[in-house]
């Protein structure tokens, strides 16, 4: 069984858009990941377990397309190469199975999966922040 964890947008500005869903939707800081390149930002609140993750790339001064914008929906489950392989099985086409460690730690191990639209989704190995 998958359960939905989080659904991520890239923003331009971390201080502007943190400030917006903390005062409209009472969103608080969760977790932070800084990268080199980019910037994961974790906001959740009480009322539920699902997490919205704002995405800052590095050196992006322009807006985006929101047209053409990535983002992805995540889903979370017990068993990462068990979910592969039957979405494999059923013809989804999922990509590689991939690890991201922070600061020399493990932190996630992922694929993803594209719905008939052409959304992405990522489904995330069930452990540490990614329950």
């Amino acid at each position: 069984m998958a359960k939905a964890i989080h659904s991520m947008i890239r923003v331009t500005d971390e201080d502007r858009s943190v400030a917006f869903y903390n005062r409209a939707f009472g969103l608080e800081l969760a977790d932070r990941y800084d990268f080199e390149g980019f910037t994961l930002i974790y906001l959740s609140n009480a009322e539920t377990g699902f997490e919205l993750e704002l995405t800052v790339n590095k050196g992006q001064d322009a807006p985006y397309d929101l047209g053409n914008g990535y983002g992805h929906i995540a889903f979370s489950v017990n068993d990462i190469d068990a979910e592969h392989k039957r979405l494999s099985e059923l013809g989804l086409e999922p990509r590689d199975i991939k690890s991201l460690d922070h600061d020399g730690t493990p932190l996630a191990t992922f694929f993803f999966l594209q719905d008939p639209d052409g959304y992405m989704i990522e489904v995330l190995q069930r452990a540490g922040r990614y329950l």
